[in-house]
Protein backbone atom coordinates (compact mmCIF):
# COMPACT_ATOMS: atom_id res chain seq x y z
CA UNK A 1 0.00 0.00 0.00
CA UNK A 2 1.21 3.72 -0.70
CA UNK A 3 0.01 6.71 0.21
CA UNK A 4 0.04 10.75 0.30
CA UNK A 5 -1.89 13.03 2.99
CA UNK A 6 -3.21 16.34 2.34
CA UNK A 7 -3.67 17.73 5.15
CA UNK A 8 -6.46 20.67 4.70
CA UNK A 9 -3.83 23.76 5.46
CA UNK A 10 -1.94 22.16 3.33
CA UNK A 11 -4.55 23.43 0.07
CA UNK A 12 -4.17 26.59 -1.83
CA UNK A 13 -6.63 29.22 -0.92
CA UNK A 14 -8.02 31.87 -2.89
CA UNK A 15 -10.21 34.66 -1.79
CA UNK A 16 -12.27 37.01 -3.90
CA UNK A 17 -14.25 38.61 -1.48
CA UNK A 18 -17.36 36.94 -3.26
CA UNK A 19 -15.61 32.95 -3.35
CA UNK A 20 -13.23 31.66 -0.96
CA UNK A 21 -11.83 28.66 -2.80
CA UNK A 22 -9.54 26.02 -1.51
CA UNK A 23 -8.10 23.55 -3.53
CA UNK A 24 -6.88 20.41 -3.39
CA UNK A 25 -4.76 20.29 -6.39
CA UNK A 26 -3.10 23.18 -8.62
CA UNK A 27 -5.97 24.99 -9.86
CA UNK A 28 -5.63 28.87 -10.96
CA UNK A 29 -3.22 30.76 -8.65
CA UNK A 30 -1.93 28.10 -6.95
CA UNK A 31 0.39 25.18 -8.44
CA UNK A 32 2.47 22.64 -6.38
CA UNK A 33 4.28 20.33 -8.83
CA UNK A 34 3.64 17.39 -6.55
CA UNK A 35 -0.46 17.77 -6.48
CA UNK A 36 -1.08 18.32 -9.47
CA UNK A 37 -3.60 15.18 -9.65
CA UNK A 38 -4.04 12.21 -8.13
CA UNK A 39 -3.99 9.66 -10.92
CA UNK A 40 -7.11 10.28 -12.98
CA UNK A 41 -8.36 13.13 -10.62
CA UNK A 42 -7.44 16.12 -11.53
CA UNK A 43 -9.66 18.77 -9.70
CA UNK A 44 -11.02 19.02 -6.42
CA UNK A 45 -11.91 22.59 -5.04
CA UNK A 46 -14.20 23.20 -1.49
CA UNK A 47 -15.63 26.93 -3.02
CA UNK A 48 -17.47 28.86 -0.66
CA UNK A 49 -20.06 31.41 -2.36
CA UNK A 50 -21.51 34.35 -1.09
CA UNK A 51 -25.21 35.23 -1.69
CA UNK A 52 -26.07 35.82 -5.40
CA UNK A 53 -22.61 35.29 -6.56
CA UNK A 54 -20.75 32.92 -8.51
CA UNK A 55 -19.21 32.28 -11.94
CA UNK A 56 -19.79 34.34 -15.13
CA UNK A 57 -20.46 31.78 -18.74
CA UNK A 58 -17.09 30.21 -18.66
CA UNK A 59 -15.86 27.62 -21.20
CA UNK A 60 -14.58 23.56 -20.65
CA UNK A 61 -14.03 20.31 -22.72
CA UNK A 62 -13.10 16.59 -22.68
CA UNK A 63 -13.49 16.54 -18.78
CA UNK A 64 -15.66 15.24 -16.31
CA UNK A 65 -16.98 17.69 -14.32
CA UNK A 66 -19.05 16.70 -10.39
CA UNK A 67 -20.56 19.28 -8.48
CA UNK A 68 -21.67 18.49 -4.91
CA UNK A 69 -23.85 21.18 -3.27
CA UNK A 70 -22.62 20.60 0.88
CA UNK A 71 -24.70 23.79 1.52
CA UNK A 72 -27.11 26.31 0.11
CA UNK A 73 -28.51 26.36 -3.66
CA UNK A 74 -26.67 26.69 -7.08
CA UNK A 75 -28.23 27.71 -10.50
CA UNK A 76 -26.89 26.35 -13.52
CA UNK A 77 -26.94 27.20 -16.72
CA UNK A 78 -25.36 25.88 -19.79
CA UNK A 79 -24.76 25.68 -23.83
CA UNK A 80 -27.35 22.86 -23.71
CA UNK A 81 -30.41 24.72 -22.54
CA UNK A 82 -29.91 23.24 -19.47
CA UNK A 83 -31.01 25.42 -16.51
CA UNK A 84 -32.09 25.05 -12.78
CA UNK A 85 -31.10 25.02 -9.23
CA UNK A 86 -29.08 22.15 -7.46
CA UNK A 87 -29.54 21.83 -3.89
CA UNK A 88 -27.57 20.54 -0.61
CA UNK A 89 -28.42 16.61 -1.00
CA UNK A 90 -28.07 16.23 -4.77
CA UNK A 91 -25.31 15.81 -7.33
CA UNK A 92 -24.60 17.27 -10.96
CA UNK A 93 -22.52 15.37 -13.66
CA UNK A 94 -21.05 17.36 -16.73
CA UNK A 95 -19.25 15.51 -19.25
CA UNK A 96 -17.63 18.65 -21.47
CA UNK A 97 -16.78 16.65 -23.89
CA UNK A 98 -16.46 18.85 -27.44
CA UNK A 99 -17.24 21.84 -25.58
CA UNK A 100 -19.74 23.55 -23.59
CA UNK A 101 -20.33 26.66 -21.48
CA UNK A 102 -21.96 27.15 -18.26
CA UNK A 103 -22.39 29.47 -15.72
CA UNK A 104 -22.44 28.68 -11.59
CA UNK A 105 -24.52 30.73 -9.00
CA UNK A 106 -25.24 31.22 -5.35
CA UNK A 107 -29.10 31.21 -5.94
CA UNK A 108 -29.90 32.54 -2.43
CA UNK A 109 -28.84 35.53 0.02
CA UNK A 110 -27.19 32.92 2.30
CA UNK A 111 -23.34 31.40 1.78
CA UNK A 112 -23.07 28.31 -0.78
CA UNK A 113 -20.39 25.77 -0.32
CA UNK A 114 -20.10 23.21 -2.83
CA UNK A 115 -17.44 20.37 -4.18
CA UNK A 116 -16.46 20.38 -7.67
CA UNK A 117 -14.22 17.77 -8.76
CA UNK A 118 -13.24 16.94 -12.54
CA UNK A 119 -12.06 14.07 -13.51
CA UNK A 120 -10.29 13.43 -16.90
CA UNK A 121 -12.26 11.24 -19.29
CA UNK A 122 -11.85 7.71 -20.86
CA UNK A 123 -12.05 9.31 -24.54
CA UNK A 124 -11.58 13.17 -25.53
CA UNK A 125 -14.17 14.20 -28.51
CA UNK A 126 -17.18 12.55 -26.82
CA UNK A 127 -20.88 14.59 -27.11
CA UNK A 128 -21.15 16.61 -24.21
CA UNK A 129 -24.03 15.80 -21.13
CA UNK A 130 -25.54 16.91 -17.91
CA UNK A 131 -27.45 15.28 -15.60
CA UNK A 132 -28.45 15.68 -12.07
CA UNK A 133 -29.97 13.91 -8.95
CA UNK A 134 -31.17 13.90 -5.53
CA UNK A 135 -29.44 11.52 -3.21
CA UNK A 136 -31.28 12.64 -0.04
CA UNK A 137 -33.41 9.87 0.30
CA UNK A 138 -31.16 7.01 -1.02
CA UNK A 139 -27.81 7.74 1.87
CA UNK A 140 -28.46 5.08 3.83
CA UNK A 141 -26.09 5.83 7.46
CA UNK A 142 -22.91 4.13 8.17
CA UNK A 143 -23.12 3.17 4.48
CA UNK A 144 -21.04 4.53 1.37
CA UNK A 145 -23.59 5.56 -1.52
CA UNK A 146 -22.46 4.84 -4.65
CA UNK A 147 -23.34 8.83 -6.29
CA UNK A 148 -21.20 8.63 -9.75
CA UNK A 149 -20.06 5.47 -11.38
CA UNK A 150 -18.95 4.25 -15.25
CA UNK A 151 -21.35 4.31 -17.71
CA UNK A 152 -20.28 0.37 -18.31
CA UNK A 153 -20.84 -0.66 -14.42
CA UNK A 154 -23.57 1.65 -13.36
CA UNK A 155 -24.61 1.17 -9.48
CA UNK A 156 -28.64 1.20 -8.85
CA UNK A 157 -29.49 4.79 -9.36
CA UNK A 158 -26.36 6.60 -9.53
CA UNK A 159 -25.28 9.28 -12.05
CA UNK A 160 -22.67 8.36 -14.87
CA UNK A 161 -19.63 9.61 -16.24
CA UNK A 162 -17.21 8.47 -19.14
CA UNK A 163 -14.68 7.31 -17.14
CA UNK A 164 -13.70 4.21 -14.50
CA UNK A 165 -14.29 5.82 -11.51
CA UNK A 166 -16.38 5.46 -9.00
CA UNK A 167 -17.93 8.38 -6.48
CA UNK A 168 -18.93 7.35 -3.14
CA UNK A 169 -20.81 9.66 -0.49
CA UNK A 170 -21.44 8.57 3.18
CA UNK A 171 -22.38 9.54 6.71
CA UNK A 172 -21.44 7.31 9.80
CA UNK A 173 -21.82 7.36 13.45
CA UNK A 174 -18.86 7.13 15.69
CA UNK A 175 -17.18 3.70 16.24
CA UNK A 176 -18.52 2.70 12.72
CA UNK A 177 -15.87 0.22 10.84
CA UNK A 178 -16.40 -0.56 7.52
CA UNK A 179 -14.05 -2.05 4.39
CA UNK A 180 -14.08 -0.38 0.87
CA UNK A 181 -12.96 -2.97 -1.30
CA UNK A 182 -11.72 -1.62 -4.80
CA UNK A 183 -13.30 -2.26 -8.18
CA UNK A 184 -10.13 -2.55 -9.86
CA UNK A 185 -6.52 -3.49 -7.97
CA UNK A 186 -4.86 -0.92 -10.62
CA UNK A 187 -6.59 2.21 -9.12
CA UNK A 188 -6.68 4.26 -6.45
CA UNK A 189 -8.82 6.43 -3.67
CA UNK A 190 -8.95 9.57 -2.89
CA UNK A 191 -10.68 10.06 0.74
CA UNK A 192 -11.88 13.41 1.38
CA UNK A 193 -13.39 13.83 4.96
CA UNK A 194 -16.20 16.65 4.55
CA UNK A 195 -16.91 16.46 8.39
CA UNK A 196 -15.68 14.65 11.77
CA UNK A 197 -12.83 12.45 12.64
CA UNK A 198 -12.13 9.12 10.44
CA UNK A 199 -8.90 6.77 10.70
CA UNK A 200 -8.08 5.80 7.03
CA UNK A 201 -6.01 2.65 6.25
CA UNK A 202 -4.08 4.16 9.70
CA UNK A 203 -4.08 7.75 8.77
CA UNK A 204 -5.96 9.69 10.82
CA UNK A 205 -8.58 12.72 8.86
CA UNK A 206 -10.08 15.64 10.20
CA UNK A 207 -12.47 17.79 8.66
CA UNK A 208 -11.18 18.75 5.21
CA UNK A 209 -7.93 16.22 5.47
CA UNK A 210 -7.78 14.11 2.37
CA UNK A 211 -4.99 11.20 2.18
CA UNK A 212 -4.62 9.02 -1.73
CA UNK A 213 -4.10 5.67 -1.55
CA UNK A 214 -2.60 2.78 -3.93
CA UNK A 215 -1.18 -0.35 -4.41
CA UNK A 216 -4.02 -2.16 -2.39
CA UNK A 217 -6.72 -4.26 -2.79
CA UNK A 218 -9.26 -2.70 0.16
CA UNK A 219 -8.69 0.05 2.78
CA UNK A 220 -9.95 0.37 6.03
CA UNK A 221 -12.52 3.03 7.60
CA UNK A 222 -12.77 3.70 11.39
CA UNK A 223 -15.24 6.74 12.36
CA UNK A 224 -13.59 8.39 15.31
CA UNK A 225 -16.70 11.25 15.14
CA UNK A 226 -20.10 11.33 13.55
CA UNK A 227 -18.39 12.20 9.60
CA UNK A 228 -19.08 12.43 6.35
CA UNK A 229 -16.78 11.12 3.72
CA UNK A 230 -16.20 11.24 -0.27
CA UNK A 231 -14.44 8.40 -1.59
CA UNK A 232 -13.43 8.62 -5.24
CA UNK A 233 -11.83 5.94 -6.84
CA UNK A 234 -9.87 6.52 -10.44
CA UNK A 235 -7.43 4.49 -13.02
CA UNK A 236 -4.26 5.62 -11.40
CA UNK A 237 -3.00 5.49 -15.21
Amino acid sequence: MEKVIHPANSRGTANFGWLNANYSFSFANFFDPNKVQFGQLRVLNDDFIKGGMGFGTHPHENMEIITIPLKGELRHKDSMDNSGVIKAGEVQVMSAGTGVEHSEFNSSQDELNMLQIWIFPEENGLDPRYEQKSFSGLLETNELTTVVAPKSDQSEGSLWINQQAYLHLGEFETGTKIEYPLKNESDGVYAFLIEGETEVAGTILKKRDAVGIWNTSSISLEFKKPSKVLLIEVPMN
